[in-house]
């Protein structure tokens, strides 16, 4: 073992008369061990949020929408989903009409957005065959033109209009028949085939899902769509993949994807792991501060050590490392206590999902906590360094101490 690591090692844990020296590393490591702990902790539940938001958002929609420019007709859309699924990079696509419409029944009412799909179809580009409580998402393909035509509601939305499976809702519509009067609205029923839960509670308390033809006849005037959904291979590269989609069916179509649609929440959410990485990442500084302050205490308490050595023949860089290594074993075993007792505290809090939000503003129930190896990496090495780059100025003053001075009255 180098001597300048030996020495480094003994200082901190002095015996005696020194002991308050060993507290206050002690205590120094205790501030980098809180500020790492906590620092991962916050990254672990920012994370876990935005990756289950995500996750919830693309399992309910598509990964990039398909519409005609200049608000014309879907009426070709069969053959714009055989033409994208031949394209690379693509997993499926699929047409649907979505609409806005009043939920009746006798246990109340509710606006809801009505998604109508081709079930076969909407199991290549969404997961909501996987999310359905009650039911199957092939029950909307097999409507009876004799019964009532099926539809799937979200469990929230259900629950708010008092129904259940086979209980029968009213539809109201903005598309309805022409009169004196203007256009008078026209209910049509349907009965309830199954409940969604999706998890995000935008789709489980809003939406409603029904047949495409059902759909059309809801909100549009003959065999049309509202756009064309599609799934791809990478949720990231959807703005590589989408210009490639226009370009291969043509003028006269736009596109929009998931990072463009959820923007501002997936925004709201980085600016909100930025900022409490900043925040708790300054009890990491404030622990380093602590480090200063006993480095320039074991200085003050050892300058007769310190001269000795020097009149011994150790250089002034020894005297340096050895301040140096002190203040970096300080800062390197409480980052990695932090780190482990961080590592632990995500575990834990994600096993029993004790962290609660409002559904209302984060869709979701619980906070997931995901800690991801750049985000634990890049905490563990910024404190090292902070805690390394604390040392210098006390080491170089140690460095600095004149032998004679110190031995003068001694």
């Amino acid at each position: 073992m180098p001597f300048e690591l030996r020495i480094a090692l003994r200082y901190l844990t002095a015996r005696r008369k020194q002991a308050f020296i060993s507290v206050i590393s002690a205590i120094s490591m205790l501030g980098v061990v809180v500020g790492v702990m906590a620092l991962m902790v916050a990254l672990g539940l920012m994370t876990g949020l935005q990756g289950e938001i995500r996750s919830k958002i693309l399992g309910a929609t598509a990964h990039i929408s398909i519409f005609k420019s200049g608000n014309e007709p879907f009426d070709h859309y069969r053959d714009v989903v055989a033409s994208v699924r031949t394209l690379p990079h693509v997993l499926g696509s699929a047409p649907a009409v979505y609409g806005k419409a009043l939920m009746t029944s006798a246990g109340g009412s509710s606006v809801a957005t009505v998604k109508g799909v081709v079930p076969a179809e909407e199991t290549t580009v969404t997961d909501i065959a996987s999310q359905i409580e009650e039911g199957q998402l092939q029950a909307l393909a097999r409507a009876d033109e004799d019964a009532l035509p099926p539809v799937l509601l979200g469990r929230d939305l259900a629950a708010s209009l008092g129904v259940g499976v086979g209980d029968v809702v009213s539809v109201i519509s903005p598309s309805g028949r022409l009169s004196p009067y203007g256009m008078v609205p026209t209910p049509r029923k349907l009965r309830v085939a199954g409940t969604v839960h999706s998890g995000l509670f935008e789709f489980d308390s809003s939406w409603a899902w029904v047949a495409l033809p059902v759909a059309q006849r809801l909100f549009t005037s003959g065999d049309t769509a509202s756009l064309v959904e599609v799934r791809v291979d990478d949720i990231y590269a959807v703005r590589a993949i989408a210009p490639t989609i226009v370009a291969a069916l043509g003028s006269g179509y736009l596109t929009t994807d998931w990072i463009m649609t959820n923007q501002s929440l997936f925004s709201a959410l980085w600016l909100e792991k930025f900022a409490i990485g900043v925040t708790i990442g300054l009890i990491v500084m404030v622990a380093a501060l602590n480090i200063v302050a006993t480095l320039i205490l074991l200085v003050m308490e050892k300058h007769k050590d310190i001269a000795i050595l020097v009149s011994m023949g150790a250089s002034r860089a020894a005297i340096t490392r050895i301040f140096v290594l002190q203040g970096t074993v300080i800062g390197g075993l409480g980052t990695m206590t932090g780190a482990g007792l961080g590592w632990g505290v995500c575990r834990f809090l994600d096993a029993y999902k004790l962290i609660r939000v409002p559904v209302d503003v984060y869709q979701i129930s619980y906070v997931p906590f995901k800690l991801l190896p750049l985000d634990a990496a890049t905490v563990i090495i910024g404190a090292v360094l902070i805690c390394f780059l604390a040392t210098i100025h006390p080491a170089r003053g140690a460095a600095r101490l004149d032998p004679a001075e110190a031995l003068r009255y001694e």
